[in-house]
């Protein structure tokens, strides 16, 4: 089988066309481990990475911005972007940028650091314009501002969107997952210790984000479904570059691991 359309979904012609070229190149879109005494380099998700080569096969897409992008993976992402694609300019936001990010970021002269929340109102102008938007497994985590909110702020300085998520699979309507009552979330969403206690301080604020548990990014959010986020998108003037779906996230029943790419309609 094709190893691009392997996992079912859609697939514009010129974008297939340009993930076949890469990937008959010989790459297999997991970086190396790199040298022993140098950063630190998790191992990276094959479908995220065939979703960045994706963006990049648009010829709009010559910059980057990697929203959220550091936890449990050293913004691998976004250095995937530079290092396979060598973008004119590139952006991080985080609010937690480790020493390790910088350290290897130093390496490149069009990478820009912003330690800050990318859901803040003024971020996206902060950010500026851009060729694509990264959003990997950080929307179903976005309160105040919610998720589509968050896409219609950044919507008005990007020409793409790429966007891995878990997508709620469980019904034909989004819904806020700590609404489903204590016993269902846990058997919604994967083990965390800071479930522990959860829906005892929903409404006790958490001191590092200064605002209620319930609201917080520390924990899912949402159950988005594909329905509402192509809808939301299309709203915004986006349409379907690509798009992967891969069967239950981590195994997990009530998501389906997907992915997108959405970029500008003409």
């Amino acid at each position: 089988m094709d190893p691009v359309q392997a996992g079912g979904g859609d697939v514009s012609p010129k974008v297939l066309d340009a993930l076949r070229r890469r990937l008959g190149a010989g790459s297999d879109g997991v970086p190396a481990a790199g040298e022993p005494d140098g950063p630190f380099r998790p191992p990276l998700v094959p479908l995220k990475l065939r979703t960045i080569d994706a963006a990049f096969a648009l010829p709009e897409v010559t910059s980057v911005a990697d929203l959220g992008g550091v936890w449990a993976v050293e913004a691998g992402y976004s250095f995937h972007a530079l290092e396979q694609h060598a973008p004119e300019r590139a952006v991080l936001v985080d609010d937690d940028i480790t020493p390790g990010v910088r350290e290897r970021a130093a390496a490149f002269g069009q990478f820009e650091l912003l330690e800050q929340n990318f859901g803040l109102e003024r971020t996206p102008a902060d950010v500026g314009p851009i060729g694509v938007v990264l959003l990997f497994d950080v929307l179903l985590h976005q309160v105040d501002p919610d998720w589509d909110e968050i896409l219609r702020r950044y919507a008005p300085h990007a020409q793409a969107f790429a966007i891995a998520n878990p997508m709620w699979s469980r019904g034909p309507d989004t819904l806020r997952l700590l609404d489903l009552g204590e016993e269902r979330y846990r058997q919604a969403v994967p083990p965390q210790d800071n479930l522990e206690g959860l829906f005892g301080r929903l409404d006790e604020v958490n001191p590092r984000r200064a605002r209620p548990w319930r609201d917080v990014h520390d924990v899912w959010q949402w159950g988005i479904t594909d329905t509402d986020l192509r809808a939301t998108m299309a709203e915004l003037g986006f349409s379907v570059a690509f798009a992967e779906q891969h069967g239950p996230w981590r195994g997990l029943a009530d998501f389906e691991d997907c992915a997108y790419v959405f970029h500008r309609s003409a």
